[in-house]
Formats: structure tokens, sequence, C-alpha cells
């Protein structure tokens, strides 16, 4: 029985959100695509910050757990001890997010989105934000990445613990100076 007042109630979260996007202007459509999405008061949408880190605890949000830098978890090879790092996170994440929900709290690093994991690969020692990577090896990347995901988001197969946003994927380790103008094909 339960399973079904579960999967009714999905459905029944499911149908509100078409019918509130099917009353959404296309300037609010897009509005809620900044990472500063604005309340729409006329339905009932509280204002919303996307932006939020997680690479190794609750970033920035108050008092929380401060786990080791992803090179130094990687390096323990572990990919059961890296998905049970997220879990924590997560249930801290849930914690902090429902207490600054109760007191209206919704600025930035205030929310269940996650830039996290890092899942670039560390290429150039020169590049100054390698210490948030999982490493240079990419295969070991992917599974410790994927397994962060999991402890992060949990679970169940209708509802997010929270929401992992992997980041600096693509051409990002490049020496500082000129990471965003170097030609790699050079």
């Amino acid at each position: 029985m339960e399973l079904n007042e579960n999967r009714e109630k999905l459905e029944g979260y499911r149908q509100r959100a078409k019918e509130l996007v099917s009353q959404m202007t296309l300037e609010e459509k897009v509005e809620q695509t900044l990472y500063q999405a604005p309340a729409i008061e006329r339905l009932g949408i509280k204002k919303y910050n996307w932006w939020n880190e997680a690479l190794h605890g609750v970033a920035r949000a108050g008092t929380a757990t401060v786990f080791p830098q992803a090179v130094g978890m990687a390096a323990a090879f572990d990919e059961d001890m890296m998905e049970q790092v997220a879990d924590v996170v997560s249930t801290e994440a849930r914690a902090k997010f429902n207490m600054q929900q109760n007191s209206g709290d919704t600025d930035i690093y205030k929310g269940l989105t996650f830039w996290a994991p890092n899942v670039n690969i560390f290429r150039d020692p020169r590049w100054g934000r390698g210490h948030e990577t999982f490493g240079e090896d990419p295969y070991l990347t992917g599974r410790l990445g994927v397994r962060y995901i999991m402890g992060l988001q949990g679970h169940d197969e209708n509802y997010l613990k929270t929401a992992a946003c992997a980041k600096h994927f693509a051409v990002h380790s490049g020496p500082e100076d000129v990471r965003h103008e170097f030609n790699a094909l050079a």
C-alpha cells in the first residue's frame, strides 16, 4: 500500500510541476534558469539560489563537517568511503536547508543543488584548483565521481536527497593565466 501511495504522491508532484510551468510566462521561465531564480508570487513559487558547493562538505552555510579535499580522499582508492562521505554531506545539507527554510533564508549557499563533484582530470600542476579533483586518473575519477553523486543524491528512485552537478569536466585545468583563452589544439 505504501508503494502505491508514494507513486500517487510523486505523480501529484509531477502534475503540479507541469501545471506551474504551463502558467509561467516565457520571461518567468527564463528567470528560473538564473542562479538567483526570483520568486513567482502569483504561483506560490519561492525564490531559490541554485549556487552551492559540496566538494568536501556543505560549503559556506554555517557550521558543517569538513572532509579532506577530494584529491586526498581519492588517494584512499575507496569508492564505498566516497559514497559514505557524500551521504553525510547530503544529510547535513538537508538539515541545514530545512533550518534555513524555516527562517526564510534563501541566500547563496543555502539550497539543495550542489556544484559537486569536480570531475576534471588534474593534468597541469600549475592549475590552482587541482586539490578539488580526484587526481589525474580518468578511471578513478569516473568511479569516485559516480559514487560521490550517488551519495549526494541518494538511492530513492522517486526523490533526490540533494542534486549533484558535476563540474569542470571540459577543458578547465589549463594553466591559470590562460585557462579562458588558450588554444587546446595548438
